[in-house]
């Protein structure tokens, strides 16, 4: 854990009542221990000294508050502000001292030069290039596709670099939301429209947002990547020669290294398809960010000096007319301060229309020919007069009276046209002429038709007349 890494008292020189001048001390400290041309970690004492007081005497450091543990006399000269700092960063861990033979050495352990780093990366805000780091996962995952025997460890660097290029992701999205909250406190348009350009448009518009937005957009990459790594979810022989590279590189077993393999494959697919939601994101704040400047600006030219002054003198001019001689002004109702077009509502953000391909469905001819058959059942069923009464004239040829069980029923047409023969009165004016041709009188039996409708039996008559 934490704790067991690092000294129990490393933070104390950075909570106090003179943590601006630690701040400054270990930010030129850092400039020493991570110089590229430095060979020797362990440097001189002397030299880690002048380093402080070169520090001390260049930010003109000339108020110390006594703390706790400290004398209560401050510092008078830069010797003594340096003898205190140095003291300080040595008892709380930050800097440990080496005793060679007649000379005295400084140098930071492991884990507080990580610290270090991590705190100087926190405060430079040094910037980082989106194509950069996916030009960096699509190389380390070409080298591991490409020669999965040699370079297979790359596959682990590759989901490194998307993981951090994922923090960077969020990292941005919270500095616009601080910025945001930021302006929003300010009621200074000139504070306002200063910190935009000056953290907006140069730290994040800048080196970051510009660049998905160009040409160039280093997520034209995405697709590749994510079609690499499918392909090689479903290729065994280089996912079992991945696995036991791993298990060589990190001295693990065979199923151990088999699953980081997975683990850090699904990690990049994760990673670069949830992109498009996060940028959405992005742009959301980045819209509110922009709109409220643009506000700003708008109406900085309303509140100039000396307005509430001329608005007064106005009024009273107003108000000394006689109450004819005061034009109407129509501007409220032109504007609409209450209706959707007011200036008081905000402007809609603009979408951008995806291009999308118009293709031609196909449909497929099992569906088409179930729709004919169900079209033709419907026609079918469909109660028409004309076929009643061709019905009827099919089995009145000779007789001029039928019973129930001389009809016969062989189709679906047959169905519907004797189940109407006994409601030709509820079929309306449509029925009328053919009422006028036949009499129908009920029973009170009832008979099985054609072994298929069992019924009330009748006896229909035709008219003679007919």
């Amino acid at each position: 854990m934490l704790f067991n890494k690092l000294p129990d008292d490393i933070f104390l020189p950075l909570s106090g009542q003179n943590r601006q001048v630690y701040q400054a001390v270990l930010l030129e400290l850092a400039d020493l221990y991570f110089d590229e041309d430095l060979i020797d970690p362990f440097i001189a004492k002397d030299l880690v000294r002048s380093t402080i007081e070169h520090a001390v005497v260049r930010l003109g450091i000339r108020r110390w508050e006594s703390e706790a543990d400290e004398e209560v006399e401050p510092p008078r000269s830069s010797a003594d502000y340096t003898n205190r700092i140095y003291r300080r960063l040595v008892q709380c861990g930050w800097l440990e001292e080496e005793q060679r033979i007649y000379r005295t050495y400084v140098l930071l352990a492991p884990a507080v030069s990580h610290l270090l780093r991590s705190l100087v990366a926190i405060a430079r805000l040094e910037k980082r290039s989106y194509g950069g780091a996916v030009l960096n996962v699509l190389s380390s995952l070409e080298a591991a596709i490409h020669d999965p025997v040699g370079r297979g460890i790359t596959l682990s660097e590759a989901a490194t670099t998307a993981a951090e290029f994922s923090a960077h992701l969020t990292d941005m999205l919270l500095g616009l939301r601080e910025m945001k909250m930021s302006l929003t406190a300010s009621q200074n348009p000139q504070e306002i429209v200063r910190g935009f350009f000056d953290r907006f448009v140069e730290q994040i518009l800048v080196s970051d947002y510009k660049t998905l937005k160009t040409r160039n957009n280093p997520f034209r990459y995405r697709r590749q990547i994510l079609s690499m790594l499918r392909d090689l979810q479903f290729d065994l022989l280089k996912l079992e020669q991945l696995a036991q590279h791993y298990q060589v590189q990190y001295e693990l077993d065979y199923d151990s290294a088999e699953a980081r393999v997975h683990q850090h494959i699904q990690r990049i697919i994760r990673i670069f398809e949830s992109v498009d939601q996060r940028l959405a994101a992005i742009d959301d704040f980045r819209y509110q960010l922009e709109k409220r400047v643009a506000d700003t600006v708008r109406y900085m030219d309303k509140t100039t000096p000396g307005m509430a002054a001329r608005l007064s003198r106005l009024i009273s001019e107003l108000a000394k007319q006689p109450e004819t001689q005061i034009p109407v002004l129509n501007t409220l109702e032109t504007v609409g301060f209450i209706s959707p077009a007011s200036v008081r509502s905000p402007i809609r953000r603009r979408v951008e229309a995806t291009p999308r391909v118009i293709t031609q469905s196909q449909i497929d001819p099992r569906v088409l020919e179930l729709r004919q058959l169900f079209k033709e059942y419907k026609e079918r069923r469909e109660v028409k007069i004309d076929r009643i009464e061709a019905y009827l004239a099919q089995h009145f040829v000779q007789q001029t009276q039928l019973h129930a069980t001389d009809f016969t029923i062989r189709s679906v047409e047959d169905y519907i046209c004797f189940s109407y023969i006994r409601h030709l009165q509820s079929l309306g004016k449509k029925a009328r002429k053919t009422l006028e041709k036949y009499r129908l009188e009920f029973d009170g039996s009832y008979v099985c038709v054609d072994q298929v409708v069992e019924c009330r039996g009748f006896v229909i008559h035709r008219k003679t007349s007919c």
